[in-house]
This record gives C-alpha cells, structure tokens and sequence, in this order.
C-alpha cells in the first residue's frame, strides 16, 4: 500500500520531459536533495521541488503518513488513492503549476511556499477520521456522510470487514479488498445511484433505506461468521444469471489475480447485450476505470488490466498492437478509461461461472481526461 501511496503523490515511475531538461540547472541549484535522489527522473515540476527540497520532502512524509493511516481505515481504499490523485491535480494547479511547464526561477520561492502551505493543511485534515466521510466522491457516499446512523453504520461495517481481511494471507486479503469494492458498486446499482454524482442531495433520499438494508445485511453476514474472513470472503464464485452483476464479479476478479488495483479502479460497470442458452452465456459489457498511479500505454498492466495496448494520441485501443514498438508514453493519474468486451460464462451447479482471467482484448475503447 505504501507503493501506491508514493506512486501517486511522487509519480516517480515517468522519465524526464525535455521542459525540465532546460531547467535542470536551476532546481539543482535551489534544491539540495535533487541529485541525491535523481529527481531529474521525475516528470511533475511540482513533485521535483518535493523530491529535492528537505522541507518540501519533510511535509510529503508527514502527509504520507496521515494518507496511510487513512487508508488502513477504509475497506475499499482505492476510491480514496483515487481522491489523492486529483488532490495532487488540484495543489499544482492552485500553486500555479500548469502541466509539465518548468517552474522559472523567479517564481521558486512562492511555488515552494505554496506547496509547504497545502501540503501541511491536507496533512492535518486527512488525520481527521470524519474526512473519510467528507471525501467521499459518489452519490452513495454523499447520502451516506449526510445522515449519522447511516455513516455509523458503514463506519462499523468498515471495521468488522477490516478486521476480518486483516486475518488473510496478502493474496486471499488482495481478492476480498476486490470484493468489497464489488459489494460497493452492486449496492449503488441496486440503490439507483450510479452516475448522480451531481444530483442534487434531497433528491437522493429515497436511496437512504436501500443503503441502510445493505449495511445492515452485510453487517449480520459478518457477525454470523464468529470472526472467520473465509465465511465471507471468496464464498460466491459464480454469479446468479448473467447479468451486469456478473461482469462486474468477472471483471473484479480479474484485477484481483493480476494485481491491477495498484493501478486501476473499476468505478462502474454496466451489461449491454447477451446471448444466453442453456449451458453457456456471452455477455458484452462496458467497465470504466480510473488511473490510480502511471503505466505506460502498450504494457502488460494496459494488456492484462485494460485489454489492449493504446494510442495516445487518438485515446483509442491500438489495432495490431501486438506488432508495434511499445510507446513510451503512459497514463496520467485519474485518467478515465472505459472499455466494452464480451465476457464468457458457463452454467454450473452454483451458477453462472466466469471464464475470463484478463481482459484482453477487448472490441473497442476510450481514454478520456480525469475530474
């Protein structure tokens, strides 16, 4: 988790732009850590100065520290790396930062003095549990943090499923994680709240008490395992038909064996067509996804967890990617990729089984910018 807490405030992972090239003289002249570390290997002008500068590096590890703690608080902790990601957006921008332009010497000390600022309030608000409820960045979220008996429930749900995955080996805790997030989006489905991120709250509370019944039934599931996570967790491994529900068990999955949440999260699925007979199914379905830390377009994190290799120019899946030089170029954080696919399924005694265990390929595709 600490990997992809650093991933996305330092973004260390993308080579140099040739705008930091031109300056590099100059920050490693105000900067005493920039050799040191290698800060050149950085792509963020904003996170150059973090990189370099002892204070500036100081502030970072302190926040780290509160995100960290955050995260061990929240059962699906990627919608929070996610918020992280377009706060760090938001900082360089309100610093007066603006994409991979060189900050200009004259302007050094008040873009550090900025970033200090920022960097220590988000600290202290992020220490503060009721943030968790603030931040949320969905309408169930919202509805949720807006009445008090049902934040206290999701608050001790979140606690009960914590410490039950905190009973599991890192690869069974990697799959439960995945099925809570799976939980979180069938809930929404079922509540009508998917995609009222900007509907207006009072028009929301009808959804209350399907949130309330879900918490409460997640909640008398967990109790009625006495303490034991395999109860819960990794007990459905094939879906009731084949449905939305389905892809999003399949899709979900997927990530979990590959891995892929160190750099994606699933934010919505939605089924599209089937052709159903007795023994088998093919479902096409659309599942977006948001960037959590950088992958560069054409690897095995964009075959195994997005389907297919991209152009980075048009947005757009690569046709023959298998035969193309693989680009350089990546993701950038809280980038929206949404892809549509078709998913096999084979009836079996308990249900619908899914026979997928990556995404590739995939029919067609977008890459759109973040929030």
């Amino acid at each position: 988790m600490r990997f992809i807490v650093l991933s996305v405030l330092a973004l260390l992972a993308l080579p140099a732009g040739s705008a930091f090239a031109q300056s590099e003289r100059a920050l490693t002249d105000r900067l005493p850590l920039f050799a040191k570390n290698n800060c050149q290997q950085i792509r963020d002008p904003g996170n150059q100065l973090f990189c370099g500068d002892p204070t500036l590096a100081a502030a970072a590890e302190k926040l780290n520290t509160a995100i960290e703690a955050r995260l061990a608080r929240l059962p699906d902790r990627l919608p929070a790396i996610e918020e992280n990601a377009i706060w760090v957006r938001h900082r360089n921008l309100s610093c007066g930062i603006v994409g991979q332009t060189a900050i200009r010497s004259d302007e050094f000390d008040e873009v550090k003095a900025c970033l200090l600022k920022v960097t220590e309030e988000r600290a202290a608000i992020v220490r503060d549990p009721d943030f968790d409820c603030l931040a949320a960045n969905t309408a169930a979220g919202a509805v949720i943090c807006a009445d008090p008996s049902l934040a206290l429930a999701e608050t001790e749900l979140n606690g009960q499923v914590l410490g039950l995955i905190g009973k599991l080996d890192p690869t069974a805790a990697r799959f439960a994680f995945a099925e809570y997030g799976r939980w979180t989006r069938e809930r929404d489905r079922k509540c009508n709240l998917v995609g009222k991120e900007n509907v207006p709250l009072q028009e929301l509370e009808s959804a209350e008490d399907c949130l309330a019944e879900h918490l409460k039934r997640k909640t008398d599931e967990i109790r009625a395992a006495r303490g034991d996570p395999k109860k819960v967790f990794g007990q459905q491994v094939a879906a009731r038909i084949p449905d939305t529900d389905a892809v999003d068990f399949c899709a979900a999955r997927i990530h979990a064996a590959n891995s892929c949440g160190n750099f994606l999260r699933i934010n919505r699925v939605y089924a599209l067509d089937s052709q159903v007979t007795e023994q088998e199914a093919q479902v096409t379905g659309e599942i977006e996804m948001a960037v959590l830390a950088p992958f560069t377009v054409c690897s095995k994190v964009a075959l195994t967890c997005t389907g297919t290799c991209w152009d980075a120019t048009t947005g757009r899946p690569q046709q023959g990617a298998g035969n193309k030089v693989r680009s350089p170029d990546a993701f950038n954080v809280t980038r929206r990729l949404r892809i549509q696919r078709t998913f096999a399924f084979v009836k079996a005694a308990d249900g619908w089984r899914c026979r997928e265990d990556e995404l590739a390929p995939v029919s067609s595709g977008t890459a759109g910018g973040g929030s």
